[in-house]
């Protein structure tokens, strides 16, 4: 079966070059998969019929159960006949259909043909998850089948409202797939039929998700618009999809789950009511309309409504019938179709106002038109009397409900009649006043696949025993009564027949009477489902766009606001509904009272924030608090942890005080207006619940912390530092994901800042700069070091670039600092960076220390100072750390293992024993992307202000010149 599935794929994917090569005989050999499963289900035949079930499976998800299972039962057998035999011949039918040349005919063949394979696997799923998988599948395939020809708006718009409505019923029956597969404890099939989890609420809600999903699928009402509008697609997808395959998948799964739920509420009286409604709406409106293929959209509409009632009885007769029916319909609907499209290719229209003698023209053509029709018609001795029939008794010896719905269908079956004769009629008769329409002759090979549909209308009415055996396997999982039903073409005069002929003669008066008809239901017509379905899309951008336009102001502090909300709503929520305090219990206040105190000073500078009106102020005692936050750290014994925080502050408190340098010096005029104070109290409120949260989770641990296993391993490899070795060794992925994620983003950033624009020099530019430099340029990279700066530095001057900066601007103190700390600093970087393996440090951290030197020789000297301290362009830093960390990872696939960790161990002259590991060449890639990181945001928010900043004065100076 797996193989069969494959086949179609493999085999569509093929498809477009195939066609592209022999054009449209192309799909004679994308027939071929079709063919074999076709052959495959007939050899399987004997087995299925006697009781048996063939099935292959193999684990997919073991941890919750998911095979891809596969299992032939009657029903599937059944489905794979139709899915394959008609998938065959409308393969076959658009090697005629289709003109050489046409556009994306090689994307057509592999789309159908992969439908096919996806069809093939719905029915034969034996596993919930792997049902939905090709559920979906069909959606999507159908999509792109009924969109074929994107160059109309119509086909377009009826693509996606097809994919919106099939899809949306696809998400509820994954829920429902969820709930009934967790209900029963096993996502099989078979096992859940075999053994039902116990009716209740939770599952009365799965079945609803699930029958929403059906229902949607095979165009019941309400959900029944997209149908009559997927008659945009080619008449072979209409023949196929809309005809034997997709619409019969909603109808499979309502059969497939009926002899297990049907007595579970509301499963009976949800389908019978809409089934019913379905049949009504779908046969009267198919009365007054004039595309050929619109009056059959609508007759399959009505007739699926019919196979949802059967399907849904839930009992041996109805099944029996439902089955019946379901071959009945997909050899009448499909040839009907299929014929459609030969009178459309022949006569140049759909038009029945238009079309008069074309059965004249195409005798046979119009013979199969009308053997299929009869066959729609329940004229006996077709294979739809026979279904009907059956249907007709099984109802009648049903619930009082059930024959309440025996009336209506048989008013169903009335419409039924009439609009059949409406298209042959409409079709192929002669009509007064309208000239015969000129056809061209149609070939064998176009005919061959409707007439052998037509042929099996014929053939089946006769021989139904040929075929009761399987349809009785199927309905032998009911409850089989004292006296079941037993299909055959005639059962002597009774009710049933009685019934029928009634529905006759109903469906011709109305047919006589068409022209009254048409009147009528024009006058009664309200508003299409189609048109509910518009001014709901509509509704809904609307909806989207002003709820967008009020919530996307572009204020960053609302942004922040709504998120704070609805995170302290969500854990207030939580904390109410749990009250976790009940059961936990009460953590430490502290480890040691030097906790508290830091927590105070932290609190205090948190607190003086709020009241600071100089935006300096405020920068510098934010960063105080992520001090004190390093500062608990190092109380709590975590030098790593407070290493990267000291860091990371650091940093994070120059790009500010550089940022600042564009902004105001003071804040608003009235800090304590009202949107501050909301502002305020939000702020302390979802600081106190995260607290609360987190002081409640401290206490509520039940399972043994990770961190005592870590330590064991870690030791066990002779290494000290536990944090270093998770971030580098057991945890190396998410660390070079990380990393990878920080340099987009910095990039990023940074790159949006500013537009790059090569320029010349700054009108009105100072000739020269203190010292004798002559002047520079302001061309990029701004960061270029003039040429004089490559040459001895004078000996007055502690810097490279000192001399560049006004004299306001420099300070000799700060200046022999920056000379003296810098090489320590980098030296340190270098330690930490090295000895991460015992000691506290890393990669991180020493790339942090390395980029708070390049700082301190910006703030020192400017940003030519900068230059001259790293003349390597920041993206060479970030880009070698990122490869180099990668390239460990991508190493490890030596032996297979991605990120896996070497050891070297040698001997040196002078050092004596050394070692070195994957795991310092990972940290060394580590260290030089946040160099590089940092290095690019100093030059961002630095550099590139001071050169704006030079820019403006040269321009200002300028000004002054001319006037």
């Amino acid at each position: 079966m797996t193989v069969l599935v494959l086949a179609h794929v493999v085999v569509a994917l093929c498809a477009a070059p195939l066609i592209r090569r022999a054009g449209p005989r192309g799909f004679v050999v994308l027939a071929l998969p079709p063919v074999a499963a076709l052959v495959w289900a007939l050899c399987q035949w004997g087995t299925v019929t006697g009781g048996g079930a063939p099935s292959e499976a193999w684990t997919w998800i073991a941890a919750y159960d998911v095979d891809v299972a596969f299992r032939l039962d009657a029903l599937a057998l059944l489905m794979v006949l139709l899915a394959a035999g008609i998938g065959a011949l409308v393969l076959l039918y658009c090697a005629s259909y289709f003109a050489p040349g046409t556009r994306q005919l090689g994307a057509f063949g592999g789309n159908l043909l992969a439908f096919a394979g996806a069809m093939l696997g719905l029915v034969l799923a034996d596993d919930l998850m792997i049902l939905y998988l090709f559920w979906e599948l069909t959606t999507v395939l159908s999509f792109l089948l009924i969109g074929f020809d994107s160059e109309k708006r119509a086909s377009r718009r009826s693509a996606l409202q097809a994919l919106t409505v099939t899809s949306v019923g696809g998400l509820a029956l994954f829920v429902g797939f969820l709930m009934l597969g967790h209900l029963a404890g096993t996502y099989r099939i078979s096992r859940i039929l075999e053994s039902p989890p116990a009716a209740s609420g939770t599952l009365s809600a799965a079945l609803v998700l699930i029958l929403v999903g059906a229902l949607a699928k095979s165009a019941i009402w309400p959900l029944s618009m997209w149908l009559p509008n997927a008659m945009a697609a080619p008449t072979p997808v209409s023949a196929y999809l809309h005809a034997a395959a997709m619409v019969k998948a909603g109808v499979y799964l309502v059969a497939r789950f009926a002899p297990a739920f049907a007595d579970v509420t509301p499963w009976r009286p949800l389908l019978l009511t809409l089934g019913t409604a379905t049949m009504l709406l779908g046969g009267w409106r198919a009365l007054r309309l004039n595309d050929l293929k619109l009056v059959l959209a609508y007759g399959t509409v009505s007739q699926l409504g019919f196979l949802v009632v059967l399907a849904g009885a839930g009992s041996y007769d109805a099944g029996l019938a439902a089955v019946a029916m379901i071959l009945g319909h997909a050899l009448f609907k499909a040839p009907l179709f299929l014929v459609t499209g030969i009178v459309d290719h022949a006569a140049g229209t759909r038009d029945l106002r238009r079309l008069s003698g074309v059965g004249r023209s195409l005798p046979w053509v119009g013979a199969v038109a009308v053997v299929a029709g009869a066959s729609m018609v329940a004229l006996p001795p077709l294979l739809g009397f026979v279904a009907k029939e059956a249907a007709f008794e099984a109802l009648l010896h049903g619930s009082a409900a059930e024959r309440w719905v025996l009336a209506l269908v048989v008013i169903g079956s009335a419409l039924t009649t009439a609009y059949t004769l409406r298209f042959l009629w409409g079709a192929f008769a002669r009509k007064p006043g309208l000239a015969d329409t000129p056809v061209h002759r149609v070939g064998p090979a176009f005919l061959a696949p409707p007439a052998l549909l037509a042929l099996g209308c014929l053939l089946f009415g006769p021989g139904i025993e040929w075929v009761a055996g399987l349809f009785e396997a199927y309905a032998a999982q009911y409850t089989v009564p004292a006296h079941p039903y037993h299909l055959a073409l005639w059962h002597g005069f009774g009710s049933a027949l009685g019934l029928s002929a009634l529905a006759w003669a109903g469906g011709a008066a109305l047919f006589l009477g068409r022209a009254g008809v048409v009147r009528l239901g024009r006058r009664l017509a309200w508003p299409t489902a189609d048109a509910g379905f518009g001014r709901t899309v509509l509704g809904l951008e609307r909806t989207a766009l002003q709820v967008t336009g009020a919530v996307q102001k572009g204020s960053l502090p609302a942004y922040v606001a709504t998120i704070l909300s609805v995170m302290c709503a969500g854990l207030v929520a939580v904390l109410i509904t749990d009250r976790p305090w009940r059961h936990a219990p009460a953590p430490r206040a502290w480890d040691t009272p030097w906790q508290a105190g830091v927590a105070v000073l932290t609190c205090a500078c948190a607190l003086m924030c709020l009241g600071a009106q100089r935006r300096m102020k405020a920068a510098v005692l934010a960063g105080l608090t992520g001090y004190g936050t390093a500062l608990l750290y190092v109380v709590q014994g975590a030098p790593d942890l407070a290493l990267t925080q000291f860091g990371v502050e650091t940093v994070s408190t120059v790009v500010l005080v550089l940022v600042l340098r564009r902004l105001p010096v003071h804040f608003g005029r009235n800090p304590w207006s009202p949107r501050r104070m909301a502002s305020l109290v939000l702020a302390f409120g979802s600081s106190l619940v995260v607290a609360c949260a987190v002081w409640l989770a401290a206490g509520a641990r039940t399972a043994d912390p990770a961190g005592f296993a870590m330590t064991e391993e870690t030791a066990h490899h002779g290494l000290k530092d536990v944090v270093a070795t998770i971030l580098v060794d057991f945890r190396a992925w998410d660390t070079l994901g990380e990393s990878a994620v920080l340099a987009v983003a910095v990039l990023g950033v940074t790159s949006l800042l500013y537009v790059h624009r090569r320029q010349g020099p700054a009108p009105g530019a100072p000739p020269a700069l203190p010292g004798g430099v002559t002047a520079w340029t302001l061309e990029a990279p701004a960061v270029q070091v003039p040429v004089e700066f490559r040459q001895a530095a004078p000996e007055r001057s502690w810097l490279t670039a000192g001399d560049t900066l006004a004299p306001e601007h420099r300070s000799v103190v700060f200046e022999v600092v920056a000379r003296l700390v810098f090489h320590p600093i980098l030296m340190l970087s270098v330690y930490l960076l090295l000895c991460a393996e015992s000691l506290p440090g890393g990669g991180f951290v020493g790339g942090l220390v390395a980029g708070v030197a390049l700082m301190i020789r910006y703030l020192a000297g400017g940003r030519h100072e900068l230059a001259a301290a790293a003349p390597v362009h920041h993206g060479f830093f970030t880009g070698l750390g990122l490869a180099l960390s990668t390239g460990v990872a991508i190493a490890g696939l030596v032996d297979g293992t991605v990120l896996h960790a070497w050891t070297w161990h040698g001997h040196l002259p002078l050092i004596g024993d050394w070692h070195a590991s994957t795991a310092v060449l990972f940290d060394l890639g580590v260290y030089l992307l946040v160099l590089g990181v940092v290095l690019d945001v100093v030059r961002a928010l630095g550099s590139k202000i001071d050169v704006q900043t030079e820019a403006k004065a040269g321009l200002a100076l300028a000004g002054e010149a001319r006037r």
